[in-house]
C-alpha cells in the first residue's frame, strides 16, 4: 500500500493549490478552472478516438430527416398507417437497430417494448405506447447496464392535436438520432459492461415510454450505473441568433429524488448536497468528454432540468438510478411545441430540419459516446463507502467493498475542499479496501473510485459515515 501523505503535506499542497504526484503517494492536485481539467480527468484511449471519428453528422441528419417524413409522431397518432404516424417511425426505427444488430455478430438485439397507458391527463382513452430497445450486451460484466435514451414522439402548440404536422425535427429526432448513431457505431464492437440504447414514446404526453422502461429495468433488478437522456440536441443557436456550437448543457440533480427520509437527515448532518451518485457521474462525463477528441464543453448545470420543463432521465431518478440530461445550450422556442406557419412578420415557426446543426448534433453524439463507452470499458463505481466515525480524530479512514472485474488493479481516493464543485486531489492507494488519510474528515469531501489494468477509472463514490 503507498503511503498516506503527511497532514502537513496535504495542507501544503490544498493552500498552494497544486502539487505534483511522486512515487512517495504525494497527493497530486490540480484544480479545475475553466481551461484546465479537473485533477480526475482521463485522457481519451486511442480506442476511444477511433470510435468518435466514426460518428458520422451525415447519418444524424438522415436520420432526423426520416423520422420529419412521417409527418406526425404525436403519441395519439395513428399507429396502422406505413407512411405516416408514430407507428410508422416506431417500425422504421426497429428495422434500423435490427440493421445495426445484425452487424453485432450477435451481441445486440432489438424489441419493441410496449403496454397499454390507461387515461391520464394528456391520454384521453387507453392507448398503447411503444418503446424501441436494443440493448448491446457486455462480454465481461453484462449485469453493470447503462442507459442512453432519446423521445421518438412529437407535438405541435396543442398537446393534445394528434393530427398536424409535428416535424419534431430538434425535440426530439435529434435525440433519438445520437442513440441509433451510437448504437450503430458500437454495434460493431465488444463492450465489457451492457448498453441499452432507447427511442420512447409518450414523453410530450407525461414520460410515460420512459417511466415504463424504468419501471421494467428495476423491477428486473437491472443494475443500471447510468443513464443518459438526449433532449433538444439540435441546434446551437438562441432565439436571439446567438451560437455556440461548441456546449453542451448536462442537467443533474444534487438531493436525489428517491431520497428517503432516513437518508435525508444523514445529508443534512454532513453535507453531500452537491455528491449525489447523479453528480458523481456528471463529473464523470466532464473527466471524459471535455476534450479534444469530442471538440466539446460540458456544461454541468446544477438542477434536474429546466423551468416548466422535465424530461425522461426523471422517471431513473425516482428509482433510483444515477441518471442526467443533454440539452443544447441555448433553445429556440418559436421552433419546439409548435405549429409549422409563418407569421405576419414573416418568421418561421415550427421545429423543422432546416433550423438544425448536424455537426453539433454529432459533437454531442461524441460526448455521450466518450462517456458511455469510457463508462462500459471501466471498472464499476466503487460499492459501500464508508468513512469510519467510531472516534474523533484528526485523520480519515475509509473503507470500500472491492470489485469483481477481472482487470481491476487498484483504487484512487480523491477529495476537495467543500466549497469545490470538481475533485482536486487524487491519491493511488492499490488494491486496497481501507485507506487512512492525515487530514480531517471534516474539512474536505472524500470520495473513492476504482482503476482497471487500461488505465480506466470508475466514476467517484461518496461515502457514507460508518460509527
Amino acid at each position: 500500500m503507498r503511503p498516506s501523505p503527511t497532514r502537513r503535506t496535504v495542507l501544503t499542497a490544498t493552500a498552494a493549490g497544486a502539487a505534483a504526484l511522486t512515487a512517495t503517494g504525494t497527493a497530486e492536485a490540480a484544480p479545475a478552472s475553466a481551461d484546465r481539467p479537473p485533477a480526475t480527468a482521463q485522457r481519451p484511449s486511442r480506442e476511444l478516438r477511433a470510435l468518435l471519428r466514426e460518428i458520422d453528422a451525415a447519418r444524424i441528419e438522415a436520420t432526423v430527416r426520416r423520422l420529419v417524413s412521417f409527418g406526425t409522431r404525436h403519441t395519439l397518432s395513428v399507429q396502422d398507417d406505413p407512411d405516416r404516424g408514430i407507428g410508422a417511425a416506431r417500425d422504421w426505427l426497429l428495422a434500423e437497430l435490427n440493421s445495426y444488430a445484425a452487424a453485432s455478430g450477435g451481441r445486440m438485439t432489438a424489441e419493441l417494448q410496449s403496454y397499454v397507458q390507461e387515461p391520464a391527463p394528456r391520454i384521453p382513452t387507453p392507448t398503447k405506447i411503444t418503446n424501441v430497445v436494443a440493448t448491446l450486451r457486455g462480454s465481461v460484466t453484462p449485469e453493470r447496464v447503462y442507459v442512453v435514451s432519446g423521445h421518438y414522439d412529437s407535438r405541435v402548440t396543442d398537446v393534445m392535436d394528434a393530427t398536424s404536422d409535428a416535424p419534431g425535427a430538434d425535440d426530439d429526432a435529434s435525440g433519438v438520432a445520437v442513440v441509433l448513431e451510437l448504437a450503430r457505431v458500437m454495434a460493431k464492437r465488444r463492450p465489457a459492461s451492457t448498453i441499452v440504447f432507447a427511442a420512447v414514446a409518450g414523453e410530450e404526453q407525461g414520460l410515460f415510454g420512459s417511466a415504463y422502461l424504468a419501471q421494467q429495468l428495476k423491477a428486473a433488478g437491472t443494475d443500471v450505473q447510468g443513464m443518459f437522456t438526449n433532449d433538444i440536441v439540435g441546434s446551437a443557436t438562441a432565439d436571439d441568433g446567438t451560437r455556440d456550437p461548441y456546449t453542451i448543457r448536462l442537467f443533474t440533480e444534487g438531493v436525489p429524488s428517491s431520497e428517503t427520509p432516513e437518508q435525508a437527515a444523514l445529508r443534512r448532518s454532513v453535507g453531500g448536497e452537491n455528491d449525489s451518485a447523479t453528480r458523481q457521474l456528471a463529473r464523470f462525463v466532464r473527466d471524459v468528454a471535455d476534450n479534444d477528441a469530442t471538440g466539446m464543453r460540458v456544461r454541468v448545470i446544477y438542477r434536474r432540468d429546466r423551468y416548466l420543463r422535465g424530461g425522461d432521465h426523471i422517471p431513473f431518478l425516482e428509482r433510483g438510478y444515477p441518471a442526467a440530461r443533454f440539452t443544447e445550450p441555448a433553445e429556440d422556442f418559436a421552433h419546439q411545441h409548435q405549429n409549422v406557419r409563418v407569421d405576419d412578420t414573416g418568421k418561421q415557426y415550427g421545429d423543422l430540419p432546416e433550423f438544425c446543426d448536424f455537426p453539433f448534433t454529432a459533437r454531442v453524439a461524441r460526448v455521450n459516446a466518450a462517456a458511455l463507452w469510457t463508462l462500459a470499458q471501466a471498472p464499476g463505481t466503487p460499492r459501500n463507502p464508508r468513512i469510519i466515525t467510531s472516534n474523533l480524530t484528526n485523520s480519515t479512514s475509509l473503507t470500500w467493498a472491492g470489485g469483481t472485474e477481472p482487470d481491476l488493479v487498484g483504487y484512487e481516493v480523491v477529495w476537495r475542499e467543500t466549497t469545490s464543485p470538481e475533485w482536486t486531489h487524487v491519491l493511488p492507494v492499490g488494491d486496497a479496501t481501507t485507506h487512512e488519510v492525515d487530514l480531517s474528515k471534516d474539512n474536505v469531501f472524500f470520495g473513492v473510485r476504482a482503476v482497471n489494468r487500461s488505465g480506466l477509472r470508475s466514476p467517484v463514490a461518496f461515502p457514507s459515515p460508518q460509527s
